[in-house]
């Protein structure tokens, strides 16, 4: 069995985090595994506590997966400090892993941001251009870019400053505010556009964590990035299309929805 790994936050309400990360990479056909950053006291309607783990011991967690179970893929979430991004990026260069989604987790659909500007540096410095492929949406890729994204044009043109400066594929994630549902994969052969469908579901609780899960997941099998991107597309489209209603906030999709 094909393996995957993913180095994140833990969610206690299932939605979202490394709890989302292991129900996509099972549901997806690959053996998943985890190492956290930190936990969170959270749920569909909000965040109410977060306790970080000690580079130390996210190193510790590293050493005993990649000297067991070898990762065939991994995934990248929520990394809120420098020295837990070392960790990750001198870790993947110790032990030459291949296959890196990194959701450059910074900023908010709603505009706020997640991480300090020094943790933001550190991302850019290290762990990027480690990356097979990263996965922001329309204000973090505006950061990576340093411009402003109002048009598929832009969002071209952002994905493509991107790709050249950090040397990694792009899936730049469309959203309302510039199309419905339309990703851009940016990679050495030019822009691809994946098309997507609006499906009318307030409750979008991890959709990034899961599509990164999902891409990471079609790596860790073989499948072509094009592929990946392709296939987790439609696992999103799925999982939300299930219309599972949970909790008082947005909440979580149906990571399981092909065995209900």
């Amino acid at each position: 069995m094909n393996t995957a790994l993913t180095i994140a936050g833990s969610d206690c309400s299932g939605g979202a985090g490394i709890q989302a990360d292991l129900k996509t990479m099972t549901v997806n056909g690959v053996y998943g595994m985890s190492a956290i950053t930190a936990l969170t006291a959270q749920n569909t309607t909000g965040v109410t506590g977060i306790m970080e783990v000690t580079p130390e011991f996210l190193e510790q967690q590293l050493d005993a997966i990649f000297t067991d179970i070898y990762p065939d893929a991994i995934k990248t979430g929520m990394v809120s400090s420098s020295e837990l991004i070392r960790v990750i990026s001198a870790k993947i260069k110790q032990y030459d892993a291949t296959n890196i989604v990194v959701d450059p987790v910074m900023v908010a659909t709603s505009g706020a941001k997640l991480i300090s500007d020094e943790a933001i540096d550190t991302l850019k410095e290290y762990l990027l251009p480690l990356a097979t492929v990263i996965t922001p949406n329309i204000p973090e890729a505006e950061v990576l870019s340093d411009m402003k994204i109002t048009s598929e044009d832009d969002m071209v043109t952002a994905a493509k400053v991107i790709f050249e400066r950090f040397g990694c594929a792009v899936l730049c994630k469309g959203g309302h505010q510039v199309n419905d549902a339309n990703d851009l994969l940016y990679t050495a052969d030019g822009p691809v556009w994946f098309k997507g469908k609006r499906i009318d579901n307030p409750n979008t609780h991890g959709t990034g964590c899961t599509l990164s899960s999902a891409i990471a997941s079609n790596l860790a099998k073989g499948e072509t990035l094009e592929n990946a991107v392709k296939n987790a597309k439609d696992y999103i489209s799925g999982a939300l299309a299930a219309m599972l209603d949970l909790g008082k906030g947005s909440g979580p999709m149906a990571h399981n929805y092909v065995l209900l």
